[in-house]
């Protein structure tokens, strides 16, 4: 019930953790998340912050709202957040920024929650919504480096 995905950005650490600290521009590069704003009066990334995204699941529907908090925000290395219901969290995604030669390994990785209801998801649908979960990061992951890398 858990997976992650690394691509090699050249841009600095510093730069690309900016970039997926800031929810706000999440539209810019996610698969499925089309806009996020920060709630309770956060104005940026912190531990414990909260924030609500508009997903738009598989690229294609259903629509809903998450709420999220902050669970790891440490500048240039990573960047982490729960997606709750009723405020309790059912998964886990995480950012990694490792420094390589002239840029970053990113890994973005999700972990479900060991729930009866996420054990259930996973063994009736967990194959193609991991195989759906790698392909969306690997993309998440490229748009990111399209936005991060300077021009060539």
């Amino acid at each position: 019930m858990q997976d992650e995905v690394t691509e090699h950005v050249r841009a600095a650490p510093e730069t690309v953790w900016e970039l997926v600290a800031d929810v706000t521009q999440t539209h810019r590069y996610s698969e499925e998340t089309f806009e996020a704003e920060w709630l309770g009066g956060a104005t940026g990334p912190a531990v414990g912050a909260l924030f609500r995204g508009h997903v738009k699941r598989n690229g294609r529907g259903p629509t809903y709202w998450s709420t999220c908090r902050v669970t790891a925000c440490e500048r240039g290395r990573e960047f982490g957040f729960e997606v709750l219901v009723g405020g309790r969290p059912i998964n886990h995604w995480h950012y990694r920024f490792t420094p390589a030669g002239a840029g970053t390994d990113v890994t973005e990785s999700f972990r479900l929650a060991d729930t009866t209801a996420n054990r259930i998801y996973w063994a009736v649908l967990g194959r193609a919504r991991g195989r759906t979960n790698r392909r969306n990061m690997r993309a998440t992951l490229q748009n990111i480096a399209t936005i991060a890398e300077p021009a060539d």
